[in-house]
């Protein structure tokens, strides 16, 4: 029986017509890429951010959500919120339309907004290459008057959540994969990261994730993050946000959290597809 050898594949000497040999990698980018763009959601947190900030933290009265940036400083130093331990604050069109009534005589306390536009101009007038654009960036602030609700008749009574506890317990060998490494793990605040700058690792607190598959994920995540130090395998994690280098980073922690989390069961059923669409 007469075998083709994969290099007759590519150059038939009979004359007929050469095959291109397949290109692995760029199937696999093409199936992401295919998932991605069907909606697939790339990454789903794994934790509530509204469970990661303490009782204290200041927050809309109307919405239930939590500020943030310099509005947790200015509105959490207020007298009112210090003397109430009330922290839900409104503004004045809020509470009116919830029929509450802001009382005659009260000052509002400033809050503060602030976003970031993009605005793209595409060069028409053939100043430049075909299809130049270029992207303005313009920041802006803007500030509103909120009432706190002390200074609000009609809104009711504040009840202090009470200390909650995670539904789950964080399996035996999760925990020894973080003992054993030796990383330093603060808990606390609303996001997850490793930080080269002090060598630690920052986790939202237990109770702010839904299911044991989220807060292991997550954790092995970071962890994979903080085995690229200087002092261990010296990989460069001062990549600007949405390079290649930094996708690369991210692709590494994801296929550590995959290979680790997955056989363990700790996964769960949400769907997970990688979302680096430049490295392609």
């Amino acid at each position: 029986m007469n075998r083709t050898s994969s290099t007759n594949r590519t150059g038939n000497r009979s004359g007929g017509p050469n095959r291109t040999p397949r290109d692995h990698y760029q199937e696999v980018t093409d199936r992401i890429i295919e998932a991605l763009e069907a909606g697939t959601p790339p990454w789903r947190r794994p934790w509530d951010p509204d469970k990661a900030g303490g009782p204290a933290m200041p927050r809309n009265a109307a919405t239930g959500h939590r500020y943030r940036g310099i509005n947790v400083l200015t509105l959490g130093m207020s007298t009112l919120a210090f003397s109430s331990g009330d922290p839900r604050w409104a503004t004045y069109k809020q509470a009116e339309e919830r029929g509450w009534q802001v009382r005659k005589g009260e000052r509002g306390t400033t809050g503060y907004f602030f976003k970031k536009l993009e605005l793209r101009d595409d060069k028409t007038d053939g100043s430049g290459p075909e299809g130049d654009d270029t992207v303005r960036r313009i920041p802006l602030l803007r500030s509103f008057s909120l009432f706190h609700a002390s200074q609000i008749e009609g809104i009711p009574d504040f009840v202090p959540p009470t200390i909650e506890e995670a539904p789950w317990r964080a399996p035996e060998a999760a925990e020894i994969i973080i003992a054993n490494s030796g990383a330093v793990v603060r808990f606390g605040g609303e996001k997850a990261f490793y930080s080269p700058a002090t060598d630690h690792i920052q986790m939202p607190p237990h109770a702010a994730f839904a299911t044991v598959a989220g807060f292991c994920g997550t954790m092995i995540h970071e962890l994979s993050h903080w085995t690229g130090a200087e002092t261990r395998l010296n990989r460069d994690l001062r990549n600007r946000f949405g390079s290649h280098d930094y996708a690369r980073e991210e692709l590494r922690a994801l296929s550590t959290r995959d290979e680790c989390v997955s056989p363990a069961g700790w996964r769960g059923q949400e769907a997970c597809c990688l979302f680096f669409l430049p490295l392609h």
